[in-house]
């Protein structure tokens, strides 16, 4: 026989050599690949023969002792030929059909029957590759594969393979045989052979399948992170007292928090109300103090205390081994030139040498405030420009339960913090196409689009769609939030203990007084009548004289108003909208507040009077009201009434102003005239707190707990409740009083107590507060606390079940952060219980009333600079939102991120997924030698019905338009089993998810649902059904795809449909994939 040419088209080596073999053949090939599918397409033939001897030509399955350190250029390829095993590159499709656990399990069969394996060790080259079929030469041959076969295409440009016969096919035989016996440059690897190909076969825990996933997915990740951005063990932080108080889930943030400090300088952590954020900063805190960084922490005052314990030589610090070191300041302080803060000099202090700034309830930073230094000063500016830009370089970490409003450029201000306000600062570091700024401008623009929908199209997932890659990918670096769902479902919470049961909330609507004699209706319609143009003198000013004022007030842009007109506007309607409040709120502190207004009215009045009869040429008025901050809630610390300049009443229209005055006056006497006759007595309010507190004390909702928080936004109102309730409570039961607010000293019935904020809280809280080791000797117990919003954040007060809002808030937020108090995870309560006043009109009639007082009080808003934020916030739409939030709230009790209405960052990160890969890599080593096509079986649950989820690469980079997907080239896709797709590769969070609470914790394979599976599959030999599933959840990526496309088209942005066209199936690797099975 002459030489003869085989070209894979006509004619292809695999028929050849099929023809060729018989029964006892020996077959020898020297092939730089070997692949299972190779072996499936001879299969019937291979069967037959009497032994395979096979040399991979290049160092395959061969450890070197150096290996630890194995180059990485030598180790890919290496790689791809041990991978190789269950098909190259060109085999992908045949990979996607699912067979291979069959084909490995027979093709490992036969290997073990028939088979040697050796490989080169790696000293030398082998050039020659070929086959030899008894004495018939194949050559040259790259590898046994399929694409070598001429079964499936490869990527060269033609072949031409010789086959010769005996003689010529002697000397390669040689050749063959001097190799073989060469025991200095081959080793046998059978064994690693027969081990791989099982590993494609045997049954696999679900949750190696996840960590695979994840190891795909973010093995690059793993290479990103250097030495110093992960926690250094060195410093030892994981022995310290705080690291063993943490909670699983407190230490994952603890380490993703210290990662992102290192790499972007900054991170904000928003864990939901009651998840303890204090005790993961403290950790972080630890972390740097071990470094020898130094710590600022800055808070709200109210919170001080906490923050003073922890780091304190005292009996109640749980973590006084620790020895904290950190500095604590106000937030306010930023704004103090000197005096003192605790202990610290604030004329003395060094602003701008500290390493960290831990910032608790950063939320009150979040409208920022421009850094020239020109402009008003505010604490935003000062932290920036004092703390921050000067001296050491500062990271900052942020706490706050509800970082963003419902303006992204809430969290931008806050972000902002961590980059000096100059994104040419993160911007390189971050991995996304625009700039910080551009991101942050496109969100807005999509949440603005987003929020003029319709209510029902309003949904989350709309939002989630329209928001960029990038937007995420930002959040994703710098945040981390989760939500008391994700850490009852994601986490492992028995040593724990659970959230205490919410029960539905209560809600009451006590008539005011209880004869009728006068209704809430009547009195919010005289209201609605006021004018308090007592609050705005400029307005009347004579337009003739307006040009000596505009100076006065440094206000040059005289010709668009003043801004001290829009000052005064501004503090006009928070009178009117606070004197609705306190109506609300109770008889008594509205009484109060009407006198006061009243009273400052008749003075300038009297002022006019007698300017009038006497003509006196100096008679002045002041500017800005005298304003008693008692009759604001807490919130309002945004009083800047501009300068105090006097205006001579002869530059005023008196007369305009005197008749609104007189008119005020005469409708303010009506309204006293109205309420004057309720009486504590007559208060029906009360009487129904009286009630109430007489039920729940008869009937505990947990045995024996008689403790009762009580919430008003006024301390009047406080103080009036306290002088009532504490006496109904003492006679009747016997039980103590205290009430805490943020302007007057604290008071309780517990005689010679210390009634400050602390002691208070402790004799309230004893088990949360640590009161046995602080005051062992007191037996004294507080049960019933009546407290203002001084303590609606950051305060552990669960061993309370039962909070009582006097008044609503208008913010459902603060209602939310309230219940947080405690509504706490960790709570020996198994049930707690809300209850809400209501005035006694109906919620829409009482929302419209207070729109149509903001509106009206605000007239027209001239000229909007940086300080009239403060008084408009697109409230159209927030009255929308608080009117949907608060009907909700009747209903149920609503984690804030579920308010459905507001923006939650939760849904948004990927970091506890690196975190969790990190632990496993650290443990397990690394999992690249890992076959691809893998699967677990898992039974379905409530959250993951029955189906598939697939975990793809798309191999050919030409998918991921828009950006949109954040894994790109990765997909996941998980189908039902009726095609139905659950959720689609747009949605990474929440499949990972889903793809960790189904498999975390499952570590070995679960064996009735394997067995039940391979018998449906006949041991994985008829996989068409779950093939077609691949197909489906391919076609729903392709298909989004083109969709886009045609928008894209549509918009006008320019794009060929033809440069990547997508063939399907091939543009896919299968990663791995799980089946969840129904019952069957």
């Amino acid at each position: 026989m002459k030489m003869k040419f085989i070209n894979n088209v006509n004619e292809t080596l695999r028929d050849d050599m099929a023809a060729e073999m018989k029964k006892g053949s020996k077959l020898s090939i020297a092939a730089a690949y070997f692949s299972i599918y190779a072996f499936e397409a001879l299969r019937k033939e291979l069967s037959n023969i009497d032994e395979l001897r096979f040399i991979f030509t290049d160092p395959t399955f061969i450890q070197k002792e150096n290996s630890k350190k194995e180059k990485r250029e030598f180790y890919i390829p290496k790689l791809n030929r041990e991978r190789g095993i269950y098909g190259t590159d060109f085999e992908v499709k045949l990979r996607n059909e699912l067979n291979q656990k069959a084909i490995a399990r027979e093709c490992a069969a036969w290997v073990k029957n028939k088979a040697v394996f050796k490989s080169n060790v790696g000293n030398k080259d082998i050039t020659d590759k070929f086959i030899l079929l008894d004495d018939k030469a194949y050559f040259p041959v790259n590898g046994f594969t399929t694409v070598d076969l001429g079964c499936e295409q490869g990527n060269n440009m033609g072949t031409n393979i010789a086959k010769v016969a005996s003689p010529m096919s002697l000397t390669l035989l040689e050749q063959f045989e001097k190799l073989w016996q060469n025991n200095e440059e081959l080793q046998d690897v059978t064994d690693k052979v027969i081990s791989s190909i099982s590993s494609a076969y045997n049954e696999n825990a679900p949750e190696f399948i996840y960590f695979v996933t994840l190891y795909n997915i973010f093995h690059e990740f793993l290479d990103d992170i250097s030495e110093d951005e992960l926690p250094n063990e060195r410093t030892g932080f994981k022995n310290s007292k705080i690291w063993s108080m943490l909670f699983n889930f407190q230490r994952d943030a603890a380490l993703g928090i210290i990662n992102k400090l290192e790499k972007y300088n900054g991170c904000i952590l928003a864990d939901s109300v009651g998840l303890g954020k204090t005790f993961t900063a403290l950790a972080v805190i630890k972390y740097y103090e071990g470094r020898n960084k130094s710590v600022l922490v800055l808070c709200p005052k109210k919170l001080a205390d906490n923050w003073n314990t922890y780091r304190a030589n005292y009996k109640n610090n749980p973590i006084a081994a620790d020895r904290l070191g950190y500095d604590v300041l106000y937030h306010t302080d930023l704004l103090r030139k000197h005096g003192f803060s605790g202990s610290i000099d604030l004329s003395k202090i060094n602003w701008s040498n500290y390493d960290l700034v831990v910032i608790d309830e950063s939320h009150n930073f979040r409208n920022g405030g421009a850094f020239s230094d020109d402009e008003k000063e505010n604490r935003y500016t000062v932290l920036m420009n004092k703390v921050i830009r000067e001296g050491v370089q500062t990271k900052v970490l942020m706490l706050s339960a509800t970082p963003v409003n419902n303006r992204f450029n809430d969290l931008k201000n806050q972000l902002q913090l961590a980059y000096e306000g100059d994104s040419s600062k993160i911007n390189d570091k971050l991995n996304t196409k625009s700039s910080i700024d551009d991101i942050f401008r496109n969100a807005q623009a999509a949440y603005n689009h987003w929020s003029k929908l319709l209510p029902e199209e309003r949904t989350l997932q709309k939002l989630l769609e329209h928001l960029s890659y990038d937007f995420f990918t930002l959040l994703d670096s710098v945040t981390i939030a989760r939500s008391r769902k994700h850490i009852t479902k994601y986490y492992d919470t028995k040593d724990i203990g659970n959230f205490p049961e919410r029960k539905t909330p209560l809600s009451f609507r006590p008539a005011l007084v209880t004869d009728g004699s006068v209704n809430y209706s009547e009195v919010f319609a005289k209201l609605d009548e006021l004018e308090l143009s007592v609050y705005t003198p400029t307005e009347f000013i004579l337009s003739s004289r307006q040009q000596k004022y505009a100076a006065l007030f440094d206000d040059n842009k005289v010709n668009t108003g003043f801004t001290q007109t829009n000052r005064e506007r501004g503090i006009r309607r928070l009178m009117a909208i606070n004197i609705l409040k306190r109506m609300e709120s109770s008889v008594y502190s509205f009484r109060l507040t009407v006198a006061r207004v009243r009273a400052s009215i008749a003075a300038v009045l009297d002022k006019i009077y007698r300017y009038t009869q006497h003509r006196l040429a100096n008679a002045q008025i002041e500017t800005g009201a005298d304003i008693d901050s008692t009759d604001f809630d807490m919130e309002e610390e945004i009083f800047n009434v501009g300068k105090k300049v006097p205006i001579s009443l002869a530059d005023m229209d008196i007369v305009s102003w005197g008749n609104s005055l007189q008119r005020d006056k005469e409708r303010l006497d009506e309204l006293l005239a109205l309420v004057q006759g309720i009486t504590p007595e007559q208060d029906n309010k009360l009487h129904e707190l009286f009630e109430l507190i007489d039920n729940k004390i008869q009937h505990p909702l947990n045995a024996g707990n008689k403790k009762i928080i009580i919430f008003t936004a006024f301390a009047d109102t406080a103080q009036y409740l306290y002088e009532h309730v504490s006496v109904y409570a003492k006679e009747k039961f016997g039980l103590d009083t205290a009430m805490i607010t943020g302007t007057v000293d604290g008071r309780s019935t517990i005689p010679k107590l210390r009634c400050d904020f602390n002691t208070v809280l402790t004799c309230f809280a004893p088990l949360a507060k640590d009161k046995a080791m602080l005051f062992p000797e007191d037996n004294n117990e507080i049960d019933i606390l009546i407290a203002t919003d001084c303590i609606s954040e950051g305060q552990n007060l669960q061993d309370c079940d039962y909070l009582v809002n006097y008044d609503i808030h208008w913010n459902p937020v603060r209602i939310i952060q309230r219940f947080g108090r405690i509504d706490r995870i960790g709570s020996k309560n198994a049930y707690i219980q809300l209850v809400n006043f209501w005035p006694d009109v109906d919620l829409d009639e009482y929302i419209d009333l207070k729109s149509r007082v903001e509106s009206r009080m605000k007239a027209v808003d001239l000229t909007a600079t940086a300080d009239d934020n403060l008084l408009s916030n697109n409230e159209k739409l927030d009255l929308q939102y608080r009117k949907q939030q608060l009907k909700q709230l009747q209903k149920e009790v609503v984690d804030i991120e579920d308010m459905g209405t507001g923006i939650s960052i939760m849904d948004l990160g990927l970091n506890e997924f690196r975190l969790d890969l990190l632990e496993y890599i650290k443990t397990h080593g690394e999992l690249d030698k890992t076959p691809f096509g893998l699967h677990a079986v898992v039974p379905a649950s409530e959250e993951c019905p029955p189906g598939v989820i697939y975990v793809l690469k798309n191999c050919t980079d030409n998918i991921n338009i828009d950006r949109k997907n954040l894994l790109h080239p990765f997909y996941a896709v998980y189908i039902g089993e009726d095609g139905e797709i659950i959720c689609n590769h747009l949605a990474p969070k929440k499949l990972l998810d889903k793809l960790r609470f189904t498999c975390r914790g499952k570590d070995k394979p679960l064996t009735d649902v394997c067995s039940d599976f391979n018998k449906a599959t006949n041991d994985g030999r008829s996989m068409g059904i779950y093939s077609q599933l691949l197909e489906d959840a391919i076609a729903s990526i392709i298909n989004v795809k083109d969709a886009d496309d045609v928008d894209s088209f549509l918009s006008g942005e320019e794009i060929s449909f033809f440069d990547n066209s997508i063939k399907g199936l091939d543009d896919f690797e299968l990663i791995c994939f799980l089946v969840v099975r129904g019952e069957q």
